[in-house]
C-alpha cells in the first residue's frame, strides 16, 4: 500500500514540500523540483505579476505535475494575510492557502494572535487553510479546533538552517493534535529533515535549505532521500535509548 497522507481532500505520496524562492536561476529551481520528487510547491503571492507584463517564474513550474501552495509570506496584520490569500485563489484557482502573519521584521517569528483570526476568517470562506506557527502545542490544538487542515509549526527561524530545535515540543504536538503536523522553516541540511519524519511529522516544507545550498539539484535530492528514510525509520520503530551497553551477541549457549 503507498504511504500516502492526507491534507484536507488532498492526498500526497512525497512528504516532502518545497519552496520556489531564492534559486539562483528558474532552470535550476525546475531541475531542483524534479530532484525532490515534491509533489507541493509553495509560491509566494507577491512574488506572481498578475498584470501579465513579465514572464513569470511561474511558467518553469509545471502545473499538472505540482500543486501549487500559495503563501502570504511578508504579510504582517491579519487584514493583509486575508486580502492576499483572496488574491491567491483568483489568480491561481486553488483555495490552499499556507498561512503566514509575520509578527517581527527581524525574527520572522508568527503573529499568533493576527493568525488566529487571519486562519478563522480563511477556513469560513472555504480555503484549506495550512498556518505556519511557533512550536507551541497550545496554539496548535486552537488552530486545528477553528478547522485547519493542518499545522506547520518552526523547527527553528526562517531561513536560519539550525534544524529542530525544541523535539520535545514538536512530540507533544504530535500527541495533541489530529490533523497532519508539517515542519515547516529552519531545516538546514538532510539529517533535519530526517529528524522531522523520525518524530512522526507528517511531512517537511523548505526552501532556503535547499536553494540555498552550494549545489540546489544535489540537495534537493539528498533531501528526498532523507524524508524517505526518516519515514521509514518512524514506521520501523527505533530501539528505545538505554544507559548502559547492550550485547548485540547473546551469551548463553557458548560452549566453554
Amino acid at each position: 500500500m503507498k504511504d500516502t497522507f492526507k491534507v484536507g481532500k488532498y492526498e500526497f505520496t512525497s512528504r516532502l514540500m518545497v519552496g520556489s524562492g531564492k534559486y539562483p536561476t528558474n532552470e535550476i529551481m525546475k531541475k531542483a523540483l524534479e530532484e525532490s520528487g515534491a509533489e507541493v510547491v509553495t509560491v509566494a503571492v507577491r512574488r506572481v505579476d498578475i498584470t501579465g507584463k513579465e514572464e513569470s517564474f511561474l511558467t518553469h513550474i509545471d502545473r499538472k505535475k505540482y500543486t501549487i501552495l500559495p503563501n502570504t509570506a511578508a504579510c504582517y496584520t491579519a487584514d493583509d494575510a486575508i486580502r492576499t490569500s483572496m488574491l491567491a485563489r483568483e489568480a491561481l484557482e486553488t483555495e490552499l492557502v499556507k498561512l503566514e502573519v509575520i509578527g517581527s521584521e527581524k525574527t520572522l517569528f508568527p503573529d499568533n494572535e493576527e493568525l488566529l483570526v487571519a486562519a478563522r476568517k480563511l477556513v469560513k470562506e472555504g480555503f484549506t487553510v495550512l498556518p505556519y506557527t511557533n512550536d507551541d502545542p497550545i496554539m496548535a490544538k486552537k488552530l486545528e479546533d477553528i478547522g485547519c487542515a493542518a499545522v506547520m509549526p518552526l523547527a527553528a527561524p526562517i531561513g536560519s538552517g539550525l534544524g529542530i530545535r525544541n523535539p520535545y515540543n514538536i512530540r507533544i504536538i504530535l500527541e495533541t493534535i489530529k490533523v497532519p503536523v508539517i515542519v515547516d522553516a529552519g531545516v538546514g541540511t538532510a539529517s533535519d529533515a530526517a529528524i522531522a519524519l523520525e518524530l512522526g511529522c507528517d511531512g517537511v516544507l523548505m526552501n532556503t535549505g535547499i536553494a540555498g545550498a552550494k549545489d540546489p539539484v544535489a540537495m534537493a535530492k539528498a533531501m528526498r532521500f532523507a524524508v524517505e528514510a526518516g519515514r521509514l525509520a518512524y514506521k520501523a520503530g527505533r530501539i528505545p535509548r538505554k544507559l548502559y551497553a547492550t550485547a548485540s551477541s547473546p551469551l548463553g549457549g557458548l560452549i566453554e
